[in-house]
């Protein structure tokens, strides 16, 4: 999480023992009761014997730039449990719910040889479709009583939900929060594309091709009413994350989000390599980009031609 030296290294060593784990990315609004969902989920894993490693990305402290540890201690139950292993991670403000390092943190896991890794994001809304480039699975927490929570996803993760949970179900408006994600699903029938496995440079997921029910490939997202604190609901979400994973080795979809998820690590990569490397040669330290920064700020120079002048010294 802090580049320590020897990371890199270290996920080069093994490199090779992954490949192996199913990874369920758990997304959705703060409020929505993930955290709970994500610790009953463990728990009925580890009842069927499976090893679970846990990766929650929580919001950045803003005293230490660390994780708030807030999943850890909702999910210390399983602190004693050896095939348990939990992570809590720091977003570091990153927008997709993310934290750079956490397909790192992922890989680490796969190769110590869990069967599962669940990764549990911050929940900012739309801008959370990143985990949709890391997770084979992606289960969307919905809750009633939250009047924009269903309008955030109408905003856009409806295109990367596989399963959604709808969580809290014992509160009123449940059933009128499924009814409201059944009416998109069906909107989505005729004008959805088929969900993209991959991000461009710019971070922004795209679609691929036009699909329909008719298409081999054609998945309807399950809608599973859960009451995580009750433990209510949660083993239908699992037999629901169970036959995403079914359908997604039927029909050779779990290689493409492979590839998908191989070529976002690929670009993350490249671009921290090469902006490390452009501002060594620039000479870009902490001091000179203060100065460039306040020479923008105060209009002396706009951003646009300050950088396409860096980028016209470096490649001379």
């Amino acid at each position: 999480d802090d580049a320590l030296p020897g990371a890199r290294r270290a996920l080069q060593e093994i490199f090779p023992r992954t490949g192996r784990a199913y990874v369920v990315g758990i997304t959705g609004s703060p409020g929505a009761g993930k955290s709970s969902l994500t610790d009953r989920l463990v728990a009925l894993y580890r009842t069927a014997g499976r090893k679970v490693g846990v990766v929650a990305v929580d919001p950045t402290s803003p005293f230490s730039g660390g994780a708030i540890l807030g999943d850890r201690i909702r999910m210390q139950d399983h602190a004693v449990d050896p095939d348990v292993f939990i992570r809590s991670m720091a977003t570091r403000g990153n927008l997709g719910g993310l934290s750079r390092a956490t397909s790192d943190v992922v890989a680490v896991m796969d190769a110590m040889g869990k069967d599962l890794v669940l990764v549990e994001t911050v929940g900012v809304g739309q801008d959370e479709i990143e985990i949709a480039s890391l997770a084979h699975t992606v289960v969307v927490v919905a809750v009633p009583g939250l009047g924009d929570d269903v309008q955030a996803i109408k905003a856009g993760v409806l295109e990367i939900a596989d399963v959604f949970a709808v969580n809290k179900a014992d509160r009123e408006g449940a059933d009128r929060t499924v009814l409201e994600l059944q009416q998109m699903l069906e909107l989505r029938r005729t004008t959805a594309t088929r969900p993209a496995l991959e991000h461009d440079v710019g971070h922004r997921m795209r679609a691929t091709e036009a699909w329909s029910p008719q298409d081999p490939a054609f998945w309807e997202p399950p809608i599973v009413k859960t009451v995580a604190v009750r433990d209510q609901g949660v083993g239908d979400l699992a037999d629901a994350i169970e036959r995403h994973r079914a359908h997604l080795d039927a029909t050779g979809l779990r290689r493409a989000r492979d590839v998908g998820r191989a070529r976002a690590i690929f670009l993350a990569l490249l671009r921290e390599r090469l902006l490390a490397g452009a501002l060594d040669r620039l000479g870009a330290e902490e001091g000179h980009l203060d100065e460039i920064a306040a020479r923008i700020a105060s209009r002396e120079a706009d951003p646009f031609r300050l950088a396409d002048e860096l980028s016209a010294r470096l490649r001379a």
